[in-house]
């Protein structure tokens, strides 16, 4: 399942950067992605999405993202890694968890795929800063 997951993920790269968005080649954001890729190996999602600010959940200072990712997925140790597994990211110290990604590479060079303000969906290094915001790993159901 996890060469689907990043095969899948890399079928969304160049697609536009868009808030709320998750059509592949029109627009998504760092969600958007995990959703859409979620309906092309599992069908539907699993529960609506509301309506969401960029600065979502930091005000109530509420874990929403990851508790709705572990509703529907089973969390990883952080320790272990393997491509296809949806990443969540703190972005700051002491913020919520808030970005998404899917580990593409691992070992000496990892990457990731994310949907990123400004540059839309890309595959970065996962460079030791963006590897320290890691707070949870989680991996896609197996399809039904």
């Amino acid at each position: 399942m996890s060469a689907a997951v990043l095969a899948a993920a890399r079928g969304w790269i160049g697609t536009p950067y868009v808030h709320q968005a998750a059509t592949r080649g029109a627009g998504c954001d760092c969600l958007g992605l995990i959703r859409g890729v979620w309906r092309e190996l599992n069908g539907a999602e699993p529960e609506a999405v509301p309506p969401y600010t960029p600065d979502w959940s930091e005000p109530a200072r509420r874990e929403r993202l990851w508790r709705a990712a572990a509703r529907h997925m089973a969390e990883k140790g952080r320790a272990d890694v393997a491509p296809g597994d949806v990443l969540l990211f703190r972005m700051r110290e002491g913020g919520i968890a808030k970005h998404l990604g899917i580990q593409g590479e691992a070992g000496d060079l990892p990457t990731f795929v994310h949907a990123y303000s400004g540059h839309g969906v890309v595959e970065s290094p996962l460079t030791a800063p963006w590897e320290r915001r890691i707070v949870a790993r989680f991996r896609f159901p197996e399809r039904n």
